[in-house]
Order: C-alpha cells, then sequence, then structure tokens
C-alpha cells in the first residue's frame, strides 16, 4: 500500500480542525482565494486611524505571501492645531492612493472611550480618512480590532509587539513594523483571510 504525505502546513489543519493542539492562528493557515470574491492581483489598504499616528499598509495579492507595497504611519507633532493634522492625514492618504492604486480598504473598527474628549478626537482623524478613501471611489470595510488580533496572533488581546511580529513573519519583511503601520497591515492580512476558506472574521462595509 503506498504511503501518503502529508506538509507540515496540512498537519496544523489536521490539528486545528480535531481539536489536538493550541488553536492555529488563521494566518497560518493556507486559505483559498475565490476569484470571484477576490482578484488574484488584488490590492488591499489597511488602515488604522488616529489624529497623531494613522498607521497605513498597502499589500497585494502574490504567491507564495502577499506583497508588501507601502507601509508608514502619517504622524502629527503634539504642537500641531488639529486641523492641520488632519489635513495631513488626507494629503497623505491620497498621494498612497494616486501611488498604488488599491482596490478595497479595511479599516479598524470603533473602541470604546471612557473620556469623550478622545473619541471626540478619534473620530475627527478617522472622518478625514474614510473622506479621503471614499473620494477615491473604494469601497470600505471595518473590523474590530479584537477579531484582528484573534486572525493573525491567535488571540483577541494580543500586544502590539506580538501583532507586529507576526505581520512580519507573514509577510516576510526585514523587521517588524512600527505599532501603527503593523495594524494597518493585520487589517489588511485579515482581509485576504475573510476571502479564504477560514472566516474568522467577518467585515462590515461602511
Amino acid at each position: 500500500m503506498a504511503l501518503m504525505g502529508i506538509t507540515p502546513h496540512q498537519f496544523k489543519q489536521m490539528q486545528a480542525r480535531l481539536g489536538g493542539a493550541r488553536r492555529v492562528p488563521a494566518a497560518l493557515l493556507e486559505p483559498t482565494i475565490p476569484s470571484s470574491t477576490l482578484k488574484p492581483q488584488a490590492t488591499i489598504l489597511g488602515l488604522d486611524p488616529s489624529l497623531r499616528g494613522t498607521g497605513y499598509g498597502v499589500i497585494r495579492m502574490a504567491k507564495p505571501f502577499p506583497q508588501t507595497l507601502v507601509h508608514g504611519t502619517i504622524s502629527c507633532p503634539v504642537n500641531w492645531e488639529h486641523s492641520r493634522c488632519l489635513v495631513k492625514i488626507v494629503q497623505t492618504l491620497r498621494a498612497v492612493l494616486q501611488e498604488h492604486q488599491p482596490e478595497v480598504c479595511i479599516v479598524e473598527g470603533l473602541f470604546y472611550a471612557q473620556n469623550f474628549q478622545t473619541a471626540l478626537i478619534m473620530g475627527e482623524a478617522r472622518g478625514a480618512a474614510l473622506a479621503a478613501i471614499a473620494e477615491a471611489g473604494i469601497e470600505i470595510f471595518e473590523l474590530a480590532p479584537r477579531k484582528v488580533k484573534q486572525a493573525i496572533v491567535g488571540y483577541g488581546a494580543a500586544q502590539k509587539f506580538a501583532v507586529a511580529k507576526m505581520v512580519q513573519r507573514l509577510l516576510h519583511l526585514p523587521e517588524p513594523p512600527a505599532a501603527d503601520a503593523a495594524d494597518a497591515l493585520a487589517l489588511a492580512l485579515t482581509h485576504i483571510q475573510e476571502n479564504g476558506r477560514y472566516r474568522f472574521a467577518t467585515p462590515r462595509r461602511i
């Protein structure tokens, strides 16, 4: 009788299905991307809005792993007026959109803020960012931060450093990206998984 070999990834998938091992992060499973939902060369923008440090990252579907086109943080000094920060967010995102032409944007969902002033400031940055994306006619979806961490790291309360290290590993980057940029790239990676066979986090269109 012929012996049938399996790859390490297939073995991890079998363990995850049977519950015989600790849960494997969805990002380490090998999803199949249906052509009807995500194009083979789809370009995805991940966005983590913040007034002083908006993270962004653009990846493109490729084999054997997604290609990172750009990532970074739109940083604004603390002495800048809010209006000046909002302008920089809009102008920077417009330049990123023009250069890389993403087909879809995944933005981090709203979180609960005890401080009303903090929530208001975050809303300003989010609104400016979404306006720049919508202006370009790009579809926008949002995902809750906890669901993104669950999909990428396998733990919904994972620390930012853990997310950055996993993003580095999945995208084969030379070093971990900065925290805000890592969160943005994690959003884009989670969207790829959502369009595959493993649905750990369903995005909401906005």
